[in-house]
Parts: C-alpha cells; sequence; structure tokens
C-alpha cells in the first residue's frame, strides 16, 4: 500500500486526502491551523499539526518513508516561501514523488526548480476541462494519456446508425482511431458480444453504442454531434 503525506488542507489538500484516503490508501495529513487538523483526523490515517518547514518535525511524523508528497498550500504572504521550503524539505529527505500545487506558470517553475518532480494545477486544468466540455459536449468522458491527446468515450450519433467502420471513415475523416465498442443492450443481438474490442471494417455501429476513441483534442472535438 502506497503511502501519501499532504501538507497543506486547504479546500485542494482536504479534498485530496480523504478522497485518497477512501480509495484505501496510507494518508498523513499536515496543516499548521489546530481546527483543520481536528476536522480531518477522523479521515485519514494520521493528521498532524506542525510546520512543514521544520524538517525535524516532519521525520518525527515518519513523512521520510512515505512514497508519495503533496505540497497543497496556498502561495498568498509567506506561503508561497513556506511551500517553496516544504518542497525542498521533501527532497532532502528522499521522498521519491513531490507534487506541488501551484496557481501559475511561473509558481510551477519554481517548484520544478527546487525539487517538485510534477506540479499540479487545479485552476488552469479545471478552466480547460470546462471550455473542452462547453466546446465538445458530446464527449461524455475523456483520458489524457499525452499533452493534447485522448481516449474518449463518446456516445455513437444518430447519424452513425447502421454503418459500418468502413463507411464512417474516422480515421480519413477525422484523423481518429476508433478503439472499443460498447452496445447497449438494445442493440446486443443474437449471440452478439456487449463489448467489441476489435472493431473490424465490416463491424455495425448503432445509435447509442457507446465508442471508444483515441485522437487529438482538437480532432475529438470535431467529431459529429448528431
Amino acid at each position: 500500500m502506497k503511502r501519501f503525506v499532504v501538507i497543506g488542507l486547504g479546500r485542494f489538500g482536504k479534498k485530496l486526502a480523504i478522497a485518497l484516503a477512501m480509495s484505501g490508501a496510507e494518508v498523513i495529513a499536515i496543516d499548521r491551523e489546530r481546527d483543520i487538523i481536528e476536522d480531518i483526523r477522523d479521515q485519514v490515517s494520521l493528521a498532524v499539526r506542525l510546520d512543514s518547514t521544520d524538517e525535524d518535525a516532519m521525520r518525527a511524523q515518519g513523512v521520510e518513508k512515505a512514497d508519495v508528497a503533496i505540497v497543497g498550500m496556498g502561495e498568498r504572504g509567506r506561503g508561497f516561501e513556506s511551500a517553496i521550503l516544504t518542497v525542498v524539505n521533501l527532497k532532502q529527505m528522499g521522498v521519491p514523488q513531490i507534487y506541488a500545487r501551484a496557481a501559475d506558470l511561473t509558481a510551477g517553475q519554481v517548484f520544478s526548480a527546487v525539487g517538485a518532480t510534477d506540479v499540479i494545477y487545479p485552476e488552469i486544468e479545471t478552466a480547460q476541462r470546462w471550455a473542452y466540455r462547453l466546446i465538445a459536449p458530446h464527449i461524455e468522458e475523456k483520458i489524457d494519456f499525452a499533452p493534447g491527446y485522448s481516449l474518449a468515450r463518446v456516445k455513437a450519433p444518430a447519424g452513425f446508425e447502421g454503418k459500418t467502420v468502413m463507411e464512417l471513415q474516422l480515421r480519413q475523416k477525422y484523423n481518429v482511431n476508433l478503439v472499443a465498442i460498447k452496445r447497449s443492450e438494445e442493440n446486443v443481438k443474437d449471440d452478439g458480444e456487449r463489448v467489441i474490442n476489435v472493431p473490424m471494417p465490416e463491424t455495425v455501429i448503432y445509435a447509442d453504442d457507446v465508442l471508444m476513441i483515441a485522437g487529438s483534442d482538437f480532432d475529438l472535438a470535431r467529431l459529429p454531434q448528431e
């Protein structure tokens, strides 16, 4: 079981710590505020009130044994300086994966320079997800596997009804690849498969089938909605 330490229990850090704990992970939650620690104490493995810029205090709680550390501290006032020092401490303690929450790209570059292995941009990422959701409402869900490229879950539009994969020419017309098809119960024929994980050129697609399609976010957004 992986051991996580979440430092800074603001809105982002608290939700993240609880979500990790609910998934069965061991979570150490750290913050300077007593009320915040008391509020989360029963929802994580260990909740500790301490100053994360104090390396000795961190070691006393076994933070150096964590597999992953997430620094979610706010950046107002001295918060940014404290977050930087916290990342430095975690790096010196040998924590293998250190994620730092940043409000903007400049802050993210600073965190990377002092030892963060990755940077989380909650506000930027949320805005990007909402922009894409508004532009392409037909994309029900997508998994990003490289910058600008995703595997998307798309409900087949009515215009796909009764057409074969060859007839749709998804690769030629939209520069995307059909990876799998999940039939709705109404569309499963006698002895037919509910999931077709290798669609063939002659495979027929029906409206309301769920299609797993891979491609760039730009090309996925161009798929027909009707």
